[in-house]
């Protein structure tokens, strides 16, 4: 049960469970997971994956904390503009270890300290993920915006979150797109040009040419580009 201002707005929630951080129990640490127990009641328990620290968990904010928390990561829907062509999609077939295939998936990575500290973290992350992980160096006279400042993943399992942005690069011929900045784990296995065609039937199909599966954040990223440029 909810209360709502006048517009309609939610702004208080009732009956549900508040955490502090006597009844989160680290269950597991790495350096780029975590899992934690959280106790919402007397005997009730619920799994918590996360790549946050205690102190930063998200479950440990207060709304305010919350509303206004930056990211884990951006996702950018990258846009190519060719000499004379149609805008294309810019997607990389990149290595997924949870699922154990290369998914064509979107130009995307966590926001580093370096990010955290800038005027405008978001774009900041994304221009630098943009350059490592294709090569491009996004100019001043190319377009990079904010389409979702933070969306959740996948709740149920974990507090993970992402910003989507849109860039819309200006470059010469396709030659400029290279995978060679790949670090640490990641690993590239080459990448699509998709035109307004290409775009329509992985968006309708689900399925990349290879008849794979691909992730949430590429279905979200190519209904965009399929919203604005067709």
């Amino acid at each position: 049960m909810t209360d709502a201002d006048k517009t309609g707005s939610v702004t208080d929630f009732r009956e549900r469970p508040h955490y502090t951080e006597d009844n989160v129990v680290t269950l597991y640490d790495a350096r780029y997971v975590r899992l934690y127990d959280l106790q919402y009641r007397e005997g009730a328990h619920y799994c918590d994956a996360s790549r946050r620290t205690k102190e930063e968990l998200v479950a440990l904010k207060s709304d305010g904390e919350f509303r206004s928390m930056l990211p884990d990561a951006v996702t950018i829907a990258v846009v190519v503009i060719l000499p004379g062509e149609e805008p294309k999609l810019l997607l990389n077939y990149e290595y997924r270890y949870p699922i154990g295939q290369y998914l064509l998936s979107p130009i995307a990575g966590l926001i580093d300290s370096a990010d955290r500290d800038g005027d405008n973290p978001l774009v900041t992350a994304a221009i630098r993920e943009i350059h490592e992980e294709c090569g491009l160096v996004v100019k001043p006279t190319d377009k990079v915006t904010v389409l979702n400042p933070c969306a959740l993943s996948s709740p149920g399992m974990t507090d993970e979150s992402n910003a989507f942005l849109c860039a819309e690069i200006k470059v010469e011929d396709a030659s400029k797109v290279s995978q060679d900045g790949a670090e640490g784990t990641e690993l590239f296995a080459g990448f699509e040009l998709a035109d307004i065609a290409e775009a329509t039937r992985l968006f309708e199909t689900g399925r990349d040419r290879y008849g794979n599966f691909f992730s949430l954040a590429t279905w979200a990223v190519l209904g965009y580009f399929l919203r604005e440029y067709r």
